[in-house]
């Protein structure tokens, strides 16, 4: 409980406590702990506990890396701060050619998400079909990726096209990531692959519904978004929900795959690649 991890703090005799933690329960552990400077965010609950309060910024461009890289401002008159704001997952040119090779990913391919854990976080998994029968058509090879519980929404887009990959479920995480870091084009809901293909520097198209950019998980490099806009309903939940609030589902349902394809294309068209994709790994 509180207590008991608020004596774990204490125990190490910490000096600094820097919380991107907005929870009544994490500025209360931090000031039981005893730790004498305490920085978090003005909007957290129990803010009052902490010694330095951040602003904290939402809006149109503000992602959350820079939102919580703020809360090492009040540092910096004291410190030398550096900035690394390039995430990054290391993987080594053999592990990921390995990963290709073991699921015969010989050729170009395109990586799709279609699973969330938030019902109206998920495109339409009859429209992900649609966007992967157009880049089959193409001649490219379509992968699908996810976790086990995303294991119907593969399903059902597999059952709808003509001939995926479905690696729902199939894969280890550093498989996961060597699939992601091989491919042309990541196209996922707001969920996990988005931050993973941002982070092995692949191309990746964001498909907005119940939740908003504005949030701050917008693809923070190497990509882009869609989302249907002017809808007045939209968001309806910091993290979406199990099903529509208004029963239409509009943000997805009219959110159509031909925007998306063309969008795609854009974003393959624009070369934006951080290695060459001939290479398929890092050094």
């Amino acid at each position: 409980g509180v207590l008991r991890f608020s004596r774990l703090l204490a125990s190490g005799d910490f000096e600094l406590a820097v919380s991107p933690h907005r929870s009544h329960r994490t500025s209360l552990i931090l000031r039981l702990s005893g730790i004498k400077r305490r920085i978090g965010f003005d909007k957290a609950g129990f803010s009052f506990l902490y010694t330095d309060r951040v602003k904290y910024r939402m809006g149109k461009g503000i992602h959350e890396i820079d939102r919580n890289l703020d809360l090492l401002k009040p540092l910096e008159e004291d410190y030398s701060v550096v900035y690394e704001k390039e995430p990054e997952l290391p993987l080594s040119k053999v592990e990921v050619e390995g990963t290709l090779q073991k699921f015969s990913l010989e050729k170009a391919y395109v990586v799709l998400a279609p699973g969330s854990v938030w019902r109206t976080k998920a495109w339409l998994p009859e429209y992900y079909a649609e966007v992967a029968n157009h880049f089959i058509k193409k001649g490219f090879t379509v992968v699908l990726v996810g976790s086990p519980s995303d294991s119907p929404y593969c399903r059902r887009v597999e059952e709808l096209s003509k001939g995926v990959v479905n690696l729902c479920g199939r894969t280890s995480l550093r498989e996961f990531f060597s699939v992601v870091r091989g491919a042309l084009l990541v196209i996922s809901n707001d969920s996990s692959p988005v931050h993973v293909a941002i982070s092995v520097g692949t191309p990746v198209l964001e498909v907005y519904g119940a939740t908003v950019p504005e949030f701050g998980f917008f693809p923070y490099r190497n990509g882009t978004y869609v989302e249907l806009e002017g809808l007045s309903c939209r968001p309806c939940g910091i993290h979406g929900g199990k099903k529509c609030p208004q029963g239409h589902f509009k943000c997805m349902v009219d959110l159509k795959p031909e925007f998306v394809i063309e969008k795609a294309e854009e974003l393959l068209k624009s070369g934006i690649f951080h290695y060459p994709k001939s290479v398929r790994g890092g050094s």
